[in-house]
C-alpha cells in the first residue's frame, strides 16, 4: 500500500472512531427550536422571553426532563416577520428537530400553521409539532386552527372576556387603539364584540388599526384621544407601540385610563411609572403578587429568586405550564414523535404553579386557563421593573369562566 492511500485509510479510521465513541446530538437532548424576533424593533421582547426560557429549560431539567433526557433550547431570529420564520422552520426540520416554539406575533402563527401543516403532509417521518406560547389571535385556534397547533395562552376572546367584565362602571366613553395586522385586528374586533354583549352602555368615541411597529411619534394619537372625551384607552398594543404610546400620553399629560391587554409585559411599567398609578390595568396570566393573594410559599418564593437577578418580572405562567405538560407528554407517549406526543397531549389536565387547573382542550387545541385583572398601584407587596408601582390584582376570571365556543372543524391526521 502506498504512503498516500495509507494516510487515508488510516485518516478514515480515525475519523470512524472519534464518531463511533460520540452518540448523535439529537440522542443526547431533546431540542425544541425557538422562533422569535431577536434583532429588529421587538427584539427586546424575543430577548426577555429567551432568558425566562433558559430558567425555565433549567427547571424543567432538574425535575428530570422527558425520557431521561434533557431539554435543549436551539434559538431562530425571525426578526417578527413570516418569510424569516418559515426559513427557521426549514432550518428546524432539516435538523430533524421535534418541535418548534414561537411566542410573538400572530402574523408569525398563523403563517407557522400553514407552513408545519404543509411540511407535516409532505414528510410523514419528519413531523413537527408547533407549540404556540403567544400568538395569540382569536382565528388560530378557530377559523385557523391545525391539529398540528397546540396553543399554550389564552386566544384574544377569552382576554377581552376578562378585559371588558373588569371595566369600573363609571367608564362610559372609551377610545380604542390597535396594531394594523392580525392580533390589533383581532383585538379590535373581539373587544367590539364583548364591550357590546357586557357593556352595552359604553360608547366607542374613537377606533383606530395604526402601523404596526412603525410609528415614532405618538403625539398625534395622543391628541385625538384628548379630543374625543374618552375615559379609557382600550389597547392591545405592546412593547414599544405601547412603551411610545404610554411616554408621549404622560408628556402630554393625557388624563385618561389605560386599560391594556399587555402592559404588564417588559418595559410597560417604566414607561408609565407613578403617572400609571391606579389607571393603567392589564390582562395578565400571573404576577409576582398572584402567589400572595392565593398564599402559596413555594410560588412566592420562585418570584423573590427570579426578582434577585433580573430587572424585569415574572409573569408569563403559561410557559412553564407548557413545558410541564409537553414533558407530560412525551413520557405518557414514549417518544418524541410529533403525532403520539400531540395525542398525548390533546385534553390533558394540570395544575400550575400556584395550583389552578389548566386544560388542553382537545377541539381546538386551546389551553384554557384563568387570567387576572391587574392595576398598578403601590398598595401591592411586590412592585414591577423596580418602578414602586406593582400589579394589584382586581379580578380573577377563571378556566371555566373563560371556556369559550369554537368554531374549530380540525382535520386530524388518518396516522
Amino acid at each position: 500500500m502506498t504512503k498516500s492511500l495509507c494516510r487515508l485509510f488510516c485518516g478514515v479510521a480515525v475519523l470512524g472512531l472519534l464518531f463511533a465513541g460520540r452518540p448523535a446530538t439529537a440522542e443526547d437532548t431533546i431540542k425544541i427550536g425557538y422562533v422569535d424576533p431577536f434583532s429588529g424593533p421587538f427584539a427586546s421582547g424575543g430577548d426577555e422571553f429567551l432568558k425566562i426560557f433558559k430558567v425555565l429549560f433549567d427547571r424543567q431539567n432538574a425535575k428530570g426532563g422527558a425520557l431521561g433526557k434533557k431539554f435543549e433550547l436551539v434559538p431562530f431570529d425571525d426578526k417578527l416577520q413570516p418569510a424569516e420564520a418559515l426559513i427557521a422552520l426549514k432550518n428546524i426540520t432539516d435538523q430533524n428537530i421535534p418541535f418548534i416554539m414561537q411566542c410573538t406575533g400572530s402574523n408569525v402563527g398563523a403563517a407557522l400553521i400553514d407552513g408545519v401543516s404543509k411540511h407535516n403532509a409532505r414528510n410523514p417521518d419528519n413531523r413537527v409539532l408547533y407549540l404556540n406560547c403567544g400568538a395569540l389571535a382569536t382565528e388560530l385556534t378557530n377559523e385557523k386552527c391545525d391539529f398540528w397547533q397546540f396553543r399554550f395562552a389564552g386566544n384574544v376572546e377569552m382576554r377581552a372576556a376578562a378585559r371588558i367584565k373588569s371595566l369600573p362602571k363609571d367608564v362610559t366613553k372609551v377610545y380604542l387603539l390597535n396594531q394594523d395586522y392580525l392580533f390589533g385586528q383581532s383585538i379590535q374586533h373581539d373587544t367590539k364584540k364583548w364591550l357590546e354583549k357586557l357593556r352595552p352602555d359604553i360608547q366607542i368615541v374613537g377606533d383606530e388599526l395604526m402601523p404596526f411597529g412603525k410609528v415614532q411619534d405618538f403625539s398625534s394619537y395622543v391628541t385625538k384621544i384628548k379630543a374625543s372625551g374618552a375615559q379609557s384607552v382600550l389597547t392591545g398594543n405592546y412593547n414599544r407601540d405601547l412603551n411610545l404610546l404610554i411616554k408621549a400620553a404622560v408628556d402630554a399629560g393625557l388624563d385618561v385610563r389605560f386599560d391594556t391587554y399587555l402592559a404588564h409585559l417588559i418595559g410597560g411599567p417604566t414607561a408609565i411609572g407613578a403617572a400609571g398609578e391606579n389607571r393603567l390595568t392589564s390582562v395578565y396570566e400571573y404576577s409576582g403578587n398572584v402567589p400572595v393573594d392565593l398564599k402559596v410559599a413555594d410560588a412566592e418564593k420562585f418570584g423573590t429568586d427570579w426578582r434577585s437577578s433580573h430587572e424585569t418580572d415574572f409573569s408569563t405562567l403559561n410557559f412553564m405550564t407548557m413545558l410541564d405538560m409537553l414533558a407530560k407528554a412525551i413520557d405518557k407517549a414514549g417518544s418524541t414523535d410529533a403525532l403520539k406526543v400531540a395525542l398525548a397531549l390533546e385534553d390533558m389536565h394540570t395544575k400550575d404553579m400556584v395550583g389552578q387547573e389548566n386544560i388542553m382542550r382537545k377541539e381546538d387545541h386551546q389551553l384554557l386557563m384563568p387570567y387576572y385583572v391587574g392595576v398598578f398601584s403601590k398598595d401591592v407587596k411586590y412592585d414591577s421593573e423596580h418602578t414602586g408601582f406593582g400589579w394589584k390584582t382586581v379580578m380573577t376570571a377563571s378556566a371555566a369562566e373563560l371556556t369559550l365556543p369554537t368554531v374549530c372543524k380540525m382535520k386530524r391526521p388518518a396516522s
